[in-house]
């Protein structure tokens, strides 16, 4: 394989294993809980509890860190939104409502605003060092 060809898909390889790092991390804290929980007084809650998502976001500062502090900063900041929001579209699509696109948006909003944030984080913290 010639450079001319390797070279665009190396550059693609962090952005795609970022947003199937947040694919993963979906799955295993999301995905399987599809339930709401209804209240005694009628009220339902859910599907997701406060630790489900907390524990996605912990698990997500992992790879978004480590792509940060090697410069691969774009692909921390896109690929892990990216992922999220295909994750969220799979999971949510079902809603008859049509709501959930509206939930999508912001889950992609908010995780391009979270991951750079981190990411510039990280940037300032490895030039300090």
């Amino acid at each position: 394989m010639s450079q001319g060809l390797l070279n665009p898909v190396l550059r693609t390889l962090p952005l795609l294993a970022s947003a199937a790092a947040a694919v993963t991390a979906w799955a295993a804290w999301l995905g399987w809980d599809q339930q709401r929980d209804v209240r005694p007084d009628g009220t339902t809650t859910g599907p997701y509890a406060a630790w489900q998502v907390i524990g996605l976001v912990l698990t997500l500062l992992v790879p978004v860190c480590w792509a940060a502090a090697r410069r691969h900063t774009a692909s921390a900041v896109l690929g892990t939104p990216a992922g999220l929001a295909v994750a969220a579209a799979y999971d949510w699509s079902d809603d008859s409502s049509g709501l959930f696109a509206i939930g999508v948006g912001l889950v992609l909003v908010g995780g391009l605003a979270a991951t750079a944030a981190v990411s510039g984080v990280v940037a300032v913290v490895r030039r300090g060092s």
